[in-house]
């Protein structure tokens, strides 16, 4: 029964789009309204976690299946991928990512999350919430799903759709790979993301030729002491003194050994150590997040982290076995760079089809990170990362006259408005891969 329904959509929507922008916003439009805005709507009240999202993925499989795709599932735990052959040409990745946050959602939409599930590394069971917008990401993935195959006559290559678990946890990329995407369905000659901002007007297609998502690292400094009496300090090493000496000397790291332009954060995020008020324990524990945005950066912060905090022990008189231990977590993850002149590439493509005031550069102003690099590295393949806006331009309006501020990704106040940021990212898309493989 699958190919009469891939006929009928076909033909129902399909036209001559190529260098016709205005059919292919109508079809997606009208495709919005009778399946996308239900099939967001569905995705919103059900979000699932990290490792943990098996409906999530037997609902993207079933809807892809449905769009004429062939899709594998279990790829890196709860991934998928989903291919469509379509003469020859290049092969072309687009990934969506689909976990949801331990966030109870306070944003008082309708169609709000009340869900809750097991958090499957505390064991813990936790309200769970789309805080970050991937069910924008994985709905657009199957509008763009239903499009491409609607449109196989404007088309040559192969497509492949990725609908990657674990991103919140920067795990599921590197899942994936370590499962072999590549080698059981091919390398792709170019690879492609999205991701919905609440920073930028809603339908807006935000693109830079740099770094739009920063790197981040996970480190944990452990600081030994020797233990005393609180009435005897010259009796031990205090593990708290050097940890908090620790902290101060990082802060120099950013503020006196980058260049100014050159962007990074180290940001002690937990201090933890001691029992009780007169005991001077034997052990700290520091727990930071290290962000960049070049692998140069990432380098000479990773390692002057180790330095400071080796070289402060030694100044603290501690023997060489109890010096400071710095360990870098496998929870990590590169920059995400773009490459400038691919970028350039879909950028005009999309002032084409979309029209200059579509496109937008809006320098990202966090340190936000993702996992995509995990994609795009090694080896290397020419990959772009862009940005939809999903906030109402009213919304910022009001914000600066004094009204209540936009809520951030990861905020139980978190929400966007589906269907302009739903729309723009199937357009965005559909553009770039027409672009990437014209018939």
């Amino acid at each position: 029964m699958r190919m009469p329904l891939i006929w009928f959509t076909a033909t129902l929507l399909a036209a001559p789009v190529l260098g016709n922008s205005a059919a292919l916003q109508d079809a997606i439009e009208q495709d919005y309204r009778q399946h996308l805005a239900g099939l967001f709507d569905h995705f919103h009240r059900n979000p699932e976690l990290s490792l943990v999202e098996f409906e999530t993925a037997a609902r993207m499989a079933s809807e892809l299946r449905e769009a004429g795709f062939e899709v594998t599932e279990g790829v890196g735990g709860t991934g998928l991928v989903a291919m469509l052959e379509n003469g020859p040409g290049p092969l072309v990745m687009m990934r969506a990512d689909m976990d949801g946050l331990p966030v109870e959602e306070k944003s008082g939409l309708p169609y709000a999350s009340t869900a809750t599930q097991m958090d499957p590394i505390t064991g813990d069971v936790v309200p769970t919430m789309h805080a970050c917008g991937h069910d924008v990401h994985i709905t657009s993935l199957i509008g763009t799903a239903r499009r491409m195959t609607a449109l196989q006559g404007e088309w040559s290559g192969t497509l492949m759709l990725v609908v990657q678990p674990a991103e919140e946890r920067v795990m599921g990329a590197a899942l994936m790979r370590k499962d072999g995407i590549w080698e059981r369905f091919g390398t792709p000659d170019y690879a492609l993301a999205l991701h919905v901002s609440a920073e930028d007007v809603a339908g807006k297609i935000d693109i830079t030729e740099g770094s739009p998502y920063a790197g981040a690292d996970t480190v944990d400094i452990i600081v030994h002491g020797i233990g005393a009496h609180g009435a005897s300090p010259h009796a031990g090493k205090d593990p708290i003194v050097l940890a908090s000496q620790i902290v101060l000397a990082l802060q120099t790291l950013v503020s006196r050994e980058l260049p100014p332009r050159d962007p990074g954060v180290v940001t002690v995020g937990s201090f933890h150590a001691g029992t009780k008020h007169n005991i001077i324990s034997d052990r700290a524990q520091l727990q930071l997040t290290v962000r960049n945005t070049s692998l140069e950066t990432r380098e000479q912060l990773l390692s002057g982290i180790e330095r400071i905090a080796k070289n402060m022990g030694r100044a603290a008189g501690l023997p060489e076995e109890l010096l400071p231990e710095v360990i870098i977590s496998t929870e990590s993850t590169p920059p995400t760079i773009n490459d400038a002149a691919l970028a350039r590439r879909l950028k005009r493509a999309w002032i084409e089809a979309l029209g200059e005031a579509a496109v937008i550069d809006n320098p990202t102003k966090g340190m936000g990170a993702e996992d995509f690099p995990y994609f795009s590295m090694d080896p290397a393949i020419p990959s772009v990362y862009w940005n939809i806006g999903g906030t109402p331009a009213e919304d910022f309006e009001r914000a600066a006259a004094g009204g209540p501020a936009v809520p951030s990704h990861h905020s139980p106040l978190f929400k966007i408005a589906p269907e302009p940021s739903i729309r723009a990212s199937v357009e965005s898309t559909v553009v770039a891969l027409l672009e990437l493989m014209p018939n």
